[in-house]
């Protein structure tokens, strides 16, 4: 067995400075995207690691592989850093990101080399950014977000390259309609999208992955308390707690001191009727379903049963948020303050299901819903982890697209386009930041001379050709990654959010300068001693 893979390990303690810090960063960068270079593209290879305790990860989503990668170097660590940046504002792009800025940075070394000072190579450097994303935004079309087809076909382009290509149709349906579900009109024609809170995904192993689904509400791994109480309620009125259906102990600790036998049975009396009380007034609003997050005792679910109500006890916090956003319900601290409209009526049908050992909880046929589950089914836990990550990119696809309904062509015909015209562009660019400008023109080939590579084509044709199709003006074209052949992107129907495009150029950009910017890499100074110098006068006494 082997531990993650350690990428360039600087000796502790070893200080690096002015054009050997930059080399250092300059090759650290390299290696990192070196590593997750072969994860572009649809016929991208997967990576297997395994972790110290026996696991393994097994897939070719760059953000997860370097996520679970060791690495000591500085510039290594800020470079993974990008990826998660990546991740968390698009949802996609992570691979592309690191490998951009690791070419970015490898086409910064010459100009060293020419003796051309860094703040002049980043000056260019930012020119250069601010071009692209004009040119961008040139070559971008908008996209109608109700047209189902168009979607589609954007979503797939995005999982394409991944494991889950083969159920592309499936895939595609499942976050479409997540991400529509959770898409919430706050004002002013403002959207709120969150698919991380309000969108949960559940994997059960077994069955097939053609019968993983959306449910139109929210799915609970939890059991009834009680096994009279009813499995299976249509159109329930919800109740939703945040409190414990127990006697209520005092906060601090407490103690009584007792003279007579017959106050003891009165303290055990008060405690049933504590809980009496507010099994009470929890049945005074009539309901037929009732979730905490905290406990229920036995003389609660006795006082509950005999009422006919269901009750489920210690559901998460965030389950119980998408409960009432599905349910419309409200969540109540105190079983006193329950009134009529604290009740959920948008369920259509509460259920309780087994699947394999475990006993689910369904809340379905929800109206309008604003939080949904997506229940996963696949052959093993691996399998469905890989399945989770990609189905992660494509509604993270989806919601950009909510936002910015604007696509880019894909296949590596966006970077060639920015490539070509940045190259034009640079003629215009005059005194020694001709150089750096051009050197971002030349970085940005490095997506779709990758592409061709992971097919197996032979580069150099391709990529002439491919700049002599966007010479032309066809900025459309691109690379068709299957075959590692050029394709018109438009019939290939290969497309990006613009979002993702801009985000990504502008991170790595962004990177390089930041990384070029360093000069010195110094280790930090240990304290002395067990009590640091500066503690050792007045706290030492």
């Amino acid at each position: 067995m082997q531990a993650p893979v350690l990428v360039m390990n600087t000796q502790s303690g070893e200080r690096q400075t002015g054009r050997k810090a930059q080399l250092s960063n300059i090759a650290a960068a390299k290696t990192v995207a070196d590593i997750i270079r072969s994860c572009l593209g649809p016929k991208a290879m997967l990576k297997m690691l395994l972790d110290p305790m026996g696991g393994i990860v097994l897939t070719n989503d760059g953000h997860a592989i370097l996520r679970e990668i060791e690495v000591s170097h500085p510039a290594a660590k800020s470079m993974i850093e990008l990826s998660r940046t990546q991740d968390e504002e698009v949802g996609d792009g992570t691979t592309t990101v690191i490998i951009l800025a690791g070419e970015i940075l490898a086409q910064a070394l010459p100009q060293l080399e020419r003796n051309i000072h860094p703040v002049v190579i980043i000056s260019a450097f930012k020119r250069a950014l601010k071009d692209a994303l004009s040119i961008i935004d040139d070559i971008s079309t908008p996209i109608d977000i109700d047209d189902d087809d168009a979607m589609h076909k954007l979503i797939s382009s995005s999982i394409g390259t991944k494991f889950v290509s083969r159920w592309s149709e499936l895939m595609c349906s499942l976050a479409l309609n997540a991400v529509r579900t959770v898409t919430w009109e706050v004002s002013n024609g403002k959207k709120e999208v969150d698919i991380k809170r309000y969108a949960r995904i559940e994997k059960v192993p077994g069955g097939e992955i053609e019968d993983s689904r959306v449910l139109d509400g929210v799915m609970l791994n939890k059991d009834i308390t009680h096994p009279k109480m009813r499995r299976r309620i249509e159109n329930p009125r919800i109740v939703l707690l945040d409190c414990p259906l127990e006697y209520k102990k005092g906060e601090s600790q407490t103690n009584i001191e007792i003279t007579k036998e017959e106050d003891w049975n009165r303290i055990l009396q008060i405690e049933e009727e504590q809980v009496k009380a507010m099994a009470e007034a929890i049945l005074a609003v009539k309901p037929d379903l009732v979730i905490t997050e905290k406990g229920v005792s036995d003389l609660a679910q006795h006082y509950l049963m005999k009422a006919n109500v269901t009750a489920l006890r210690r559901v998460r916090k965030t389950d119980n948020n998408r409960i009432a956003r599905a349910t419309g319900a409200t969540i109540v601290n105190r079983v006193e303050d329950i009134q009529e409209s604290d009740v959920g009526t948008q369920c259509g049908l509460f259920e309780i299901e087994k699947i394999g050992d475990e006993y689910f909880t369904f809340l379905t046929g929800c109206n309008n819903p604003k939080a949904c589950t997506v229940l996963l089914r696949g052959p093993s836990k691996d399998v469905l982890n890989e399945i989770e990550r990609n189905l992660h990119d494509a509604m993270g696809v989806a919601r950009n697209v909510m936002f910015h309904p604007s696509l880019s062509p894909g296949g590596g015909a966006t970077e060639m386009a920015v490539a070509v015209r940045l190259g034009q562009q640079a003629k215009g660019v005059e005194g020694v930041q001709h150089w750096p400008y051009k050197a971002v023109a030349e970085a940005l080939e490095v997506i779709p001379r990758t592409l061709i590579q992971n097919a197996g084509s032979s580069p150099v044709k391709v990529l002439t050709d491919l700049r002599a199709k966007h010479a032309e003006g066809k900025s459309n074209w691109g690379v068709n990654g299957d075959t590692g052949e050029l394709a018109d992107m438009k019939e290939y129907g290969v497309w990006e959010p613009e979002a993702i495009k801009l985000q990504s150029i502008k991170t790595a950009i962004e990177a390089a300068c930041l990384l070029l910017r360093v000069d010195d890499i110094c280790p930090a100074r240990k304290a002395q001693g067990p009590v640091s110098s500066g503690l050792q006068g007045a706290d030492a006494e």
